[in-house]
């Protein structure tokens, strides 16, 4: 101790610019994102060690095959990848305009009473269990599409392939509209915060220049909220990607392409979730998991285009 009183640390990490906190903070979130890297590559592994049965078996040439017969052991995912794509598709081009329209209608139209029970409504369709919205598509949603739009639709566009045959309760297009159901909360939300942030001195300029409300919101609101809307898009994408309960409940299960949106289909997750536990060979447990092996790559392949979409709607804002 010395005359002072003070007897010095050993390193005083506090002069060497290091602090405890700092050091504990980092190495958390290192060992975090070690963690959900090595999850991620364990669950990777373990999907392509159960498919991989049927990788070998069927190798790339399942991806367009599009038999699916556990009699004779013949498998293919083509059916399963057109109904995931088709319905994810239909309900993200009616999802999109109105997750937009409601977000924009609850931050720049509505006054703030109407507004905040409307988000919470909303917002409430999230918190809705997947089974029991399928439940809901079975007996009251599914027999209106069949007894009223689909009529409708046959009769204004029956002369489209898509839209002929006999109307049904299930089906692709009632499957899809029920993912827009789904995917409608989640991408209206986000665009509602984005809109939120927009600074209000950019509209407000915008329309002390002359413009209307709508011509500042076309030409300053949204485009200022490109990149998050865009990505806002793809999360809802994803989202109908991997769906499975609602959707193996109304989409009638069938095992090859239908040539009209009224007939049954199936999905990559409506199949796994709907055949895995009841699989009678290794062979077509196999195929179920290379289904989920041919999901995550759909998964990962939306994931990479919503980073280069959002960066390159960046690119553009800054170089304006």
């Amino acid at each position: 101790m010395t005359s002072t009183g003070y007897t010095p640390a050993a390193p005083d990490l506090r002069r060497r610019g290091i602090r405890l906190g700092d050091v504990l903070f980092r190495g958390v979130s290192l060992a975090a994102a070690l963690a959900a890297a090595a999850l991620l590559g364990l669950i990777t592994w373990k999907v392509i060690d159960l498919a991989w049965p049927a990788m070998d078996a069927f190798g790339l040439s399942f991806v367009w095959t599009e038999a699916w017969d556990p009699v004779k052991d013949l498998y293919g995912g083509l059916a399963f990848i057109y109904g995931t794509v088709m319905t994810s598709l239909i309900a993200l081009v009616l999802a999109t305009p109105l997750s937009i329209a409601i977000a924009l209608f609850l931050t720049e139209i509505a006054p703030r009473r109407l507004a905040a029970p409307i988000a919470t409504m909303v917002e409430l369709l999230a918190a809705i269990p997947s089974v029991v919205l399928g439940l809901w598509g079975i007996l009251v949603f599914g027999p209106w599409v069949r007894d009223h739009l689909e009529p409708w639709l046959q009769g204004a566009f029956g002369f489209l392939p898509i839209f002929s045959g006999q109307p049904s309760q299930v089906g692709l297009l009632p499957a899809a509209l029920v993912l827009t159901i789904m995917i409608i909360p989640i991408t209206s939300a986000i665009c509602r915060e984005l809109f939120v942030r927009v600074p209000k001195d950019l509209v407000d300029g915008s329309m002390a220049l002359g413009s209307t409300r709508w011509e500042a919101i076309r030409k300053v609101l949204l485009p200022y909220a490109a990149p998050g809307i865009a990505a806002a898009i793809l999360l809802g994408l994803g989202r109908a990607f991997g769906e499975a309960i609602a959707v193996t409940q109304v989409i009638g299960n069938g095992n090859v392409i239908p040539s009209s949106w009224f007939e049954p289909a199936d999905t990559l997750g409506s199949r796994i979730a709907a055949q895995y536990q009841g699989a009678t060979s290794v062979l077509q447990a196999g195929s179920i998991l290379y289904l989920a092996a041919i999901l995550m790559v759909i998964s990962l392949v939306t994931n990479v285009v919503a980073q280069l979409v959002v960066a390159r709607f960046e690119k553009v804002r800054r170089a304006y």
